[in-house]
């Protein structure tokens, strides 16, 4: 058995692109098989096509839906890479960003004008993205020139607008109500802002952690010497949040956690700087769901975030220090809602046929003979 799919960069993220016909042919459980197609479980993924690390072990499902306000679907899967296992809790908006150039590129939609506004769906959490995929002349640049931090060459530029992003999971923009809570993890009282928006976060304060707040390079040894403590924090804001039963139970991509301190001075660049865990580990870059969450943080009176940030009103656009450099946001009002977002590149890598392992496609061979007889 074949799956037709393609290697796709989206930001900082690389994943996989399927289309939902063509997964369905297997007639296997995609809970089954992606970890099986990527190699999970297994540290290095060396007998599948992960990537071995949180930003590299993804996929994107898509199809077009038949209603005329949607121009594509799609669902983000978060793939185990020691465990085989699929987190479908949240989306990634890093991965989300190759959708838009996707659709174009088969012709799902065509481009008009300089810029091609493509809306998108994200069903892991009902959140509308609408896409601005450039294309100057009506068309895709011949040789993509947009660059972004934390991405070494270029790509074809996309602009992310989340569309009301507020309490997409939860239902809520603070899902309990406060802008501040306190969680007891490691023997130690924390305060922490819990919000929603494109993904839920837990926000800590990177003086609570002991971080040296005016040497930012720093910030990775330090946190790295403290991941049980932040994991410990993660789960129960996890049950906190309504995101789940148990601390035990807490999914491990959601909520996502964020490190958060002002800048120095010396430092005008930013508003605030940012350290986000993935799967546990320090983010290389950052989570572009959770860049919204922040930026909605941001602008809520009384959390860790607005208090860090510069400024005592809202601002238009956000400027977060990440380890890959600065990654700005934008706020925008339009008819009566509120579009949040950001700009990435994306980029097709290669358009392939995956083989399924000779044991799984032998069993979705058996499970179509019986089907047929």
């Amino acid at each position: 058995m074949k799956i037709e799919a393609e290697w796709m960069r989206g930001g900082t993220s690389k994943c996989w692109v399927f289309e939902t016909e063509h997964l369905d042919e297997t007639r296997t459980s995609v809970d089954e098989l992606l970890p099986r197609l990527f190699g999970s479980p297994d540290s290095r993924q060396i007998d599948g096509v992960g990537g071995a690390t949180s930003t590299t072990s993804k996929a994107i499902i898509l199809r077009r839906p038949s209603e005329e306000d949607v121009d594509v679907e799609f669902t983000f899967a978060q793939v185990g890479i020691e465990e085989a296992a699929v987190d479908w809790g949240s989306n990634c908006g890093n991965c989300s960003a190759v959708v838009g150039l996707y659709a174009i590129e088969k012709g799902w939609v065509i481009p008009h004008g300089d810029v091609t506004r493509i809306i998108t769906r994200n069903t892991n959490t009902g959140q509308i993205i609408v896409q601005r995929v450039a294309t100057p002349e009506g068309a895709l640049p011949i040789v993509p020139d947009a660059l972004m931090p934390g991405v070494a060459f270029p790509g074809y530029r996309v602009g992310l607008g989340f569309l009301d992003p507020a309490g997409r999971t939860t239902g809520n923009l603070l899902p309990t109500g406060a802008a501040t809570d306190t969680i007891t993890a490691g023997g130690t009282r924390w305060t922490v802002s819990m919000v929603d928006a494109g993904a839920p976060v837990v926000i800590v304060r990177a003086e609570e952690l002991g971080l040296d707040t005016a040497r930012y390079d720093s910030w990775v040894a330090g946190v790295e010497l403290q991941l049980d403590t932040l994991e410990q924090i993660r789960r129960q804001a996890a049950v906190r949040m309504g995101l789940a039963p148990t601390i035990a139970e807490a999914a491990r991509a959601i909520p996502k956690l964020a490190i958060v301190a002002s800048p120095t001075q010396s430092d005008p660049d930013c508003d605030v700087n940012v350290m986000m865990l993935s799967m546990g580990k320090p983010h290389p870059a950052l989570a572009i769901t959770g860049s919204i969450a922040l930026t909605l943080a941001a602008r809520t009176p009384g959390t860790l975030l607005s208090s860090s940030s510069t400024g005592d009103t809202p601002r238009a656009e956000l400027r977060l220090r990440t380890p890959a450099g600065v990654i700005e946001t934008w706020s925008e009002e339009r008819d009566g809602s509120l579009l949040v977002g950001v700009d990435r590149t994306a980029r097709t890598i290669a358009t392939t046929i995956i083989h399924l392992p000779e044991a799984l496609g032998s069993a979705v061979e058996a499970s179509l003979a019986s089907a047929t007889q």
